[in-house]
């Protein structure tokens, strides 16, 4: 989630809002200690300043998240995307990094895209 707010270098308020309310509702993360989002942020702005961060990132998350999750992490990545109202392209382009290394369908990722899109709406 922080990789993909982080992902066009403007991390938004209502970004980091939907994280603290993902981490601290989610039964995904009932056992997760919030102290560690900013832990967790430090890693990920680092691994970005790398030429090579992105890979280590995607293979950090990848030894270190349950495959039954991968979904889930997916989806939660989609809501903090869509959660300012607009996609930019490198946040696009993370997606696409994360549906490839999490092997996940593509017709179940435009169900997940399509649902975290409906879910932040504005009128």
């Amino acid at each position: 989630m922080i990789a993909v707010s982080a992902s066009d270098e403007d991390v938004r308020t209502v970004e980091l809002i939907t994280i603290e309310q993902i981490v601290n509702h989610l039964p995904v993360f009932a056992e997760y200690d919030p102290e560690r989002l900013k832990v967790v942020s430090e890693v990920v702005f680092d691994l970005y300043a790398d030429e090579d961060g992105l890979d280590t990132l995607l293979a950090l998350i990848l030894e270190n998240l349950p495959d039954r999750v991968h979904e889930t992490a997916y989806a939660l990545a989609c809501d903090v995307a869509a959660s300012d109202g607009r996609l930019g392209d490198d946040e696009l382009r993370l997606l696409d990094e994360f549906r490839y290394a999490f092997n996940i369908e593509r017709l179940a990722a435009a169900a997940i895209e399509r649902a975290a899109r409906a879910r932040h709406i504005t009128l």
